[in-house]
């Protein structure tokens, strides 16, 4: 659902995918391979909203601000299920964890990773490679490059799904019975991606 707001109309990459039911509304921009999940709202009537390339918006997500203010996730941020960025800037190559909530004129430098349910007041600003979990939320330590690199190959997974979505994607009736498989969903999804409780084991 994208919409005009006043004067302004969402521009949006032909390569970026947005899900029919998130909402685009008015002065955003939304770069190259960006994934927009069901449910995220993404508001640009009151300033403005920059996305730029290799950005993923999950699930329910709220991204919007205060009169005049811009709010810029830049290259490859990485906006966790059901978290809010009201008014923030989100640093190149960012974790935003799940249910996080960013405030106003929060700057989060390159690299950050943010933990699930923190919340950011409003004003904060922390350097690139914070590790930054809580409520309120506070720097605790140096982002690894153990952690980073297990960031990108995440992000990296939906980068390749804006594409995917376009090809594969389409509505369809549900099967009433399970069909036979040779191959268990949970073995493929390993040989993409372990979790960092994985990572951490092996």
């Amino acid at each position: 659902m994208i919409y005009q707001f006043k004067e302004h109309i969402p521009v949006i990459h032909e390569t970026a995918f947005i899900h029919p039911q998130a909402v685009v509304t008015g002065n955003v921009i939304i770069g190259k391979h960006v994934y927009v999940g069901p449910g995220a709202a993404i508001r640009g009537d009151w300033g403005q909203i920059i996305i730029e390339n290799g950005c993923n918006v999950q699930e329910n997500c709220t991204i919007h601000m205060f009169p005049g203010i811009t709010v810029r996730l830049h290259e490859a941020a990485h906006i966790g299920h059901g978290a809010i960025i009201h008014g923030a800037t989100i640093g190149r190559n960012c974790l935003v964890g799940m249910n996080s909530v960013i405030m106003d004129n929060v700057v989060l430098g390159d690299e950050c990773i943010v933990g699930a349910l923190s919340m950011i007041k409003a004003d904060e600003i922390f350097e690139p490679r914070s590790l930054i979990v809580g409520n309120p939320a506070k720097k605790i330590k140096e982002v690894s490059d153990e952690m980073i690199s297990w960031k990108t190959k995440g992000t990296e997974l939906y980068q390749q799904l804006p594409t995917e979505m376009h090809t594969y994607w389409k509505a369809c009736e549900p099967l009433r019975i399970l069909p036979d498989t040779t191959s268990s969903t949970e073995e493929n999804s390993q040989t993409l991606y372990k979790t960092w409780n994985t990572t951490r084991k092996s």
